[in-house]
């Protein structure tokens, strides 16, 4: 497994062009690569507590978005022409018991053991970057070439089954005066996780230091920014931590899923 922490020379590649390297072993934060592409989160979960899971993310659509749900065993997606889910994210978490065992960057054999999973492919903020962007709003953590900080909250989500935990959001720090532009711009994509969730004081989401995010890394504010957060597809993680789930996999917290599709299929 290769790190990789600078990702401008990857941000103009395609989709396929950045799955590749990830399946060759390039580990990468995927924020600002292939830009106008959709990206999504991952969690795949053994069949017995897949129905538990598609009931939660029904239940809260803000942070669960469904993209795609990949039937037992399989690894191809729609979304994503001669992909394989099990190895094409840049990095891999396996769950056991409710806490992270490892991570790896080719999850292909898990999948060979564990034939009854199902995969929910999750909407993830990171596409909607590439329209702020075009806004002319910075995206501070794709210009500081580090991950998206992202934070645990106080906001329970509605349980469902076996399943129960806090909403966790990203984080970007956003000029005072763009604030509503990067709301109205956000809103228009709901599959994406939409509009954010909170803007300004962190405590309210019971966040007690920015510079200590819970995945990700922190970023610097600027006089005259304010964070605004939006619901993060790290929520399910959260979910099998709250949940102790004896088995799951999942991406990485920045480490996504790269998608065929443009952006602009999901504007609304």
């Amino acid at each position: 497994m290769s790190a990789d922490n600078d990702t401008a020379v990857y941000q103009g590649v395609t989709a396929p062009v950045a799955r590749a390297a990830f399946r060759q072993g390039r580990v990468m934060p995927t924020a600002g690569i292939a830009p106008g592409m959709t990206q999504a989160n991952m969690i795949a979960l053994p069949a017995d507590r897949a129905w538990d899971f598609l009931l939660y993310a029904q239940r809260n659509p803000k942070a669960c978005p469904v993209l795609d749900v990949i039937e037992a065993g399989k690894t191809t997606t729609p979304l994503a022409a001669g992909a394989d889910i099990s190895r094409d994210l840049p990095l891999y978490r396996v769950w056991r018991d409710g806490a992270l065992a490892e991570e790896i960057a080719d999850a292909s054999s898990l999948w060979a053991q564990h034939p009854d999973l199902v995969t929910f492919l999750i909407g993830c903020s990171f596409t909607f970057e590439t329209p702020l962007q075009q806004a002319g709003i910075e995206i501070r953590h794709i210009s500081a070439g580090c991950n998206v900080p992202m934070y645990r909250t106080n906001r329970q989500c509605r349980p469902a089954g076996c399943l129960q935990g806090e909403m966790v959001v990203s984080m970007r720090p956003v000029a005072a005066d763009r604030v509503a532009d990067a709301v109205a711009i956000t809103a228009r994509y709901p599959a994406v996780h939409g509009a954010p969730v909170h803007i300004g004081e962190p405590a309210a989401l019971g966040i007690r230091d920015l510079a200590q995010p819970d995945f990700g890394d922190a970023v610097q504010i600027k006089p005259g920014e304010i964070p605004v957060f939006w619901a993060c597809g790290v929520t399910p993680q959260a979910a099998v931590m709250a949940s102790r789930l004896p088995f799951a996999i999942s991406h990485a917290p920045g480490h996504m899923f790269i998608t065929d599709i443009a952006d602009s299929s999901f504007h609304v």
